[in-house]
Order: structure tokens, then C-alpha cells, then sequence
């Protein structure tokens, strides 16, 4: 990623209300102001939304496994909470930022947000073409990948539900964003491995980043 001279201050969260965040305990919210709040699933609407609200920041976030399927009347508080959600697409955000995600994790019953390791790699395949003309536009396929499940050999767990995705090992070797965030697993010491060029890090519960900005933003 090229530096425009600036940083942007990320927050990514994942999993769990914490109560460094949350609340009027909360001790995270009287020393940060994100630029951007990035959701790696499996957060109840309710917590996303007083993100949005109380850092009166934009929010792109993506599903997880646990999240209640779509046309669900447990599902619309997801579509007020004022995210705005990139699974399966890519988006550029206003700091010029790009960003691309997956939801879910490897299917282990019949939750919306699942799919095998085969289904995977046709939903990568699928959002190809949108990275090519993010290449052709700004000289780059992304910035950022965000998914709730990892890639699979990476801070992934031996059973069948927290195995991480092989398409995502394929995607950060080929399109090499320069970070991929990432939740799921419940490991607080699980911190950052480097794969290529690309710097994934288990997000869970939070973790606070900084990102030189595109040069093109």
C-alpha cells in the first residue's frame, strides 16, 4: 500500500461485548478515535451499534456463523445498526481504502453462514473480477481482507467447525492484501502471523491498528 502521508486508525472487533468498549466502564472510548470500525462477526447488533453511535464513525463489517440468517425477524436489527456489510463484495472506503469479505465458517450444520471448503472456493472465485478492476482503478487488488473464519493452517483449531478456509490461503497468496483480520477463534494469545506479505491477525475480542493511507484517497 502506497503512503499518502497519513495513517488511519482502525478498530476491528469480533465476538464478544467487551466491556473495554462497552458501557460506561468502558476505558478504550476516552483514549481512541477510530477512522474506521471494521466487524469480524458473530457481535450482536445492539454492540455494533453503539460503536457506530458513540465513535460516530463509519463501520464495514461481515457476518458470522452464529448471526441470524436473512429474512429472519431476528436478522433486521442487523440492517439498522448502521453498518455496512461486505460479504462477499468489495467496497473502497472514504479514507480510499479497499476492502473485501467473507462471512461465516466451514459448515458444520445448517447455519446461513456456513460453507464447505468447496462452496468456499467458488464464492472467492466469484468476487475476482471486482478485484481485477480494483487493480485496472487503483493499481491494487485490496487493502484489507475481513472474514470470521481464518485460512486454514492459521491460528485455526483441529475440529471441524473453527477449521480455517484453504481459499483463503489461496486469495492471500494470490491478491496479497496487506492485512487480513479475522475472528472465530476464542484465543486471546492467538496474536499475528505473517503469510507472504499479508499480516493476519485474530481480532478477538478487539485489536486497534494503523494503516498508512492510499496515496490515491
Amino acid at each position: 500500500m502506497n503512503s499518502g502521508g497519513r495513517s488511519l486508525k482502525i478498530l476491528a472487533v469480533s465476538d464478544e461485548v467487551d466491556a473495554r468498549l462497552y458501557g460506561n466502564g468502558s476505558s478504550v472510548l476516552d483514549r481512541t478515535r477510530p477512522d474506521l470500525i471494521l466487524g469480524c462477526g458473530d457481535l450482536p447488533a445492539y454492540y455494533l451499534d453503539y460503536l457506530v453511535s458513540q465513535f460516530n464513525t463509519p463501520m464495514y463489517a461481515i457476518h458470522g456463523n452464529h448471526d441470524a440468517a436473512p429474512g429472519t425477524s431476528a436478522a433486521d436489527d442487523f440492517q439498522k445498526c448502521g453498518v455496512t456489510w461486505i460479504g462477499n463484495r468489495t467496497v473502497r472506503t472514504p479514507g480510499g481504502l479497499i476492502l473485501a469479505g467473507f462471512d461465516g465458517c466451514l459448515r458444520y450444520n445448517e447455519g446461513a453462514y456456513q460453507q464447505t471448503q468447496v462452496q468456499m472456493q467458488a464464492t472467492v472465485r466469484r468476487m475476482m473480477p471486482w478485484l481485477w478492476l480494483n487493480k485496472l482503478r487503483y493499481g491494487r487488488f485490496l487493502d484489507v481482507l475481513i472474514t470470521h473464519a481464518p485460512p486454514r493452517g492459521v491460528h485455526d483449531q483441529p475440529d471441524l467447525c473453527h477449521t480455517g478456509f484453504d481459499a483463503l490461503v489461496w486469495f492471500l497468496e494470490t491478491f496479497q492484501p496487506r492485512y487480513h483480520l479475522h475472528g472465530h477463534i476464542h484465543k486471546r494469545d492467538t496474536g499475528r502471523t505473517q503469510v507472504g506479505s499479508t499480516d493476519v491477525m485474530n481480532v478477538y475480542p478487539f485489536r486497534e491498528l494503523e494503516v498508512d493511507a492510499p496515496s490515491d484517497s
